[in-house]
C-alpha cells in the first residue's frame, strides 16, 4: 500500500508559550525563550543558560494515581497532547472506540532516577523510593504514561534516537500509515529540562558561556558561535491516513510526503558531511519532488561550531544554487534535543499557516560555509506550501521529515 499520511492536529509546550497562539506570537516576533538559570551555577555549572519553562501542575486535571507515574518530560507532553488531539477533533470516546498509535521520542529520564537514587543511599531502604518511581524513570515513560492516560490501543514505542528522536518518530509513524499498518498515530517529542538532565553536557563544555545577555546565546550558523543552549518541552503532532481522516470529518493542516534517514557511521559526536547529505537526498527522492518546490529550510543547527558547519554543508551540496531561506529556530528556543524533531515541524507548520519565516535571531556574521546559504535574521513574510526539517543526534543518527500543505 502506500497510502497519503496526513497531520490532522498539533500541539505544543515549550520555552516559546505554552499553546500554539502563544508559540506563534513568539516565533512572528523573534523572542528568545533562554534565560540565565543561578541555581545551575550553584550546582558548580560551567554555564547556567537554559531554556525557561515552568512545569506543568496537573491537579484536576489528573488523579493523582495518574499524576505519581510521570516525570516531568511526561507532563509537558500530556500537556501537548491534550492540544493536538483538541485540535484533531479527537475525544475520549473515539480514542476508546477506534485502534489509535503512539511513537514518541523521549531518550532520558535522568531527574527521576537522580531522585530514586538519592533516597536509596539516604534512607537505605528501597520502599521509600515509591510505587511510580520506576515508571518515571524509564526511558518509555512518556509512551507508558500517555498510552495508559488516553487509552491508546496501537502501536505504543518510545523512540530513542538522541537528537532526532521524535523527527524519527513522525518519519517512522508515517511508513506505519502509508503501509496500512495504523490508520492514526499520536507521534511527537519530550525533553526535561531539568539541571541533572543536562549536566554531563555541560562538564564536555558543549554550552553556550555567552552568560551575560542569554538571549543572545544561541547563535545558530553565526561565525560567533560557542555552544549549544539547552531547552525542552513537548510537542505533538497526530498523523492519520489521507482515508481515515476524511471519513471521520477531522481538519487536514498538512501532508507528510518525505522521510529521509541516514547513520554516519563515523564519530559519537562529530558530525561529519555525508550522512546527512544522504538522509536530505532520500527524503527528497520519497517525496518525489523538485528541489525549487521546498520554500523553507528547519534546520538542526545547534549553535555548536563543527555541527553547524557540517549540516551547511550538506544543505549546499544538496540543493546547490536554490538558496530557499534557512533558519534554525534553536535560536530563540536553544536545543530542545528529543523533542526538537517533532517542535521544529510544529514551529514550521506554524509558520507556513501564516505566511512568514521567523528570523534566525543572533545571525551577524556568516562563516565561510553559512555564507553560501540563504539565513535571513529578520522575519521574512512569504507564502510557502512545502517546508523540510532536518534533526541530527549523537552516534551519528539522522532525519529528515518533508511536509507540504495538504491539497486534495
Amino acid at each position: 500500500m502506500n497510502r497519503r499520511v496526513v497531520i490532522t492536529g498539533m500541539g505544543i509546550y515549550s520555552c516559546l508559550g505554552k499553546t500554539l497562539d502563544e508559540v506563534k506570537e513568539s516565533l512572528y516576533n523573534g523572542k528568545s525563550g533562554i534565560i540565565f538559570d543561578p541555581a545551575r551555577k550553584e550546582m558548580g555549572f560551567r554555564s547556567a543558560l537554559t531554556a525557561k519553562m515552568e512545569v506543568p501542575d496537573l491537579k484536576g486535571q489528573l488523579s493523582r494515581s495518574q499524576r505519581v507515574y510521570m516525570p516531568e518530560e511526561a507532563k509537558y507532553a500530556y500537556v501537548a497532547t491534550c492540544e493536538a488531539l483538541k485540535n484533531a477533533n479527537i475525544d475520549m470516546d473515539f480514542l476508546e472506540k477506534n485502534e489509535v498509535g503512539l511513537l514518541y521520542g523521549n531518550d532520558s529520564t535522568a531527574d527521576a532516577v537522580v531522585k530514586s537514587v538519592d533516597t536509596m543511599r539516604e534512607k537505605k531502604d528501597t520502599t521509600l523510593v515509591g510505587s511510580g518511581a520506576i515508571f518515571q524513570s524509564m526511558n518509555s515513560t512518556v509512551t507508558m504514561n500517555l498510552g495508559c492516560i488516553f487509552k491508546l490501543r496501537g502501536i505504543n514505542l518510545t523512540v530513542s534516537g538522541a537528537c532526532a528522536s521524535s523527527s524519527h518518530a513522525i518519519g517512522l509513524g508515517s511508513l506505519l500509515i502509508k503501509w496500512g499498518l495504523q490508520d492514526c498515530i499520536v507521534c511527537g517529542g519530550a525533553q526535561e529540562v531539568n539541571p541533572f538532565s543536562i549536566g554531563s553536557f555541560d562538564g564536555i563544555s558543549a554550552f553556550s558561556v555567552r552568560e551575560d545577555d542569554p538571549t543572545k546565546a544561541s547563535r545558530p550558523f553565526d561565525r560567533d558561535r560557542d555552544g549549544l543552549v539547552p531547552g525542552g518541552g513537548a510537542a505533538t503532532v497526530i498523523i492519520e491516513s489521507y482515508e481515515h481522516a476524511v471519513k471521520r470529518g477531522a481538519p487536514i493542516l498538512a501532508e507528510v510526503i518525505g522521510y529521509g534517514f541516514s547513520s554516519n557511521g563515523d564519530h559519537m559526536s562529530q558530525p561529519n558531511v555525508d550522512g546527512p547529505s544522504r538522509s536530505l537526498q532520500m527524503a527528497i527522492r520519497e517525496a518525489g519532488i523538485d528541489i525549487r518546490t521546498i520554500g523553507y529550510l528547519n534546520a538542526h543547527a545547534t549553535s555548536t561550531p563543527v555541527g553547524d558547519r557540517q549540516e551547511a554543508k550538506a544543505i549546499y551540496n544538496v540543493f546547490g544554487d536554490h538558496r530557499p531561506e534557512v533558519t534554525s529556530t534553536k535560536a530563540m528556543t536553544g536545543h530542545e534535543m528529543w523533542m526538537a524533531g517533532a517542535s521544529e515541524v510544529v514551529y514550521s507548520m506554524l509558520m507556513m499557516q501564516n505566511d512568514f519565516i521567523a528570523p534566525n535571531i543572533n545571525f551577524e556574521n556568516p562563516d565561510e560555509d553559512s555564507a553560501k546559504l540563504n539565513i535571513p535574521n529578520k522575519r521574512v513574510e512569504k507564502s510557502f506550501d512545502t517546508f523540510l526539517s532536518n534533526s541530527f543526534g549523537f552516534g551519528g543518527t539522522n532525519s529528515t521529515l518533508i511536509v507540504k500543505k495538504f491539497v486534495k
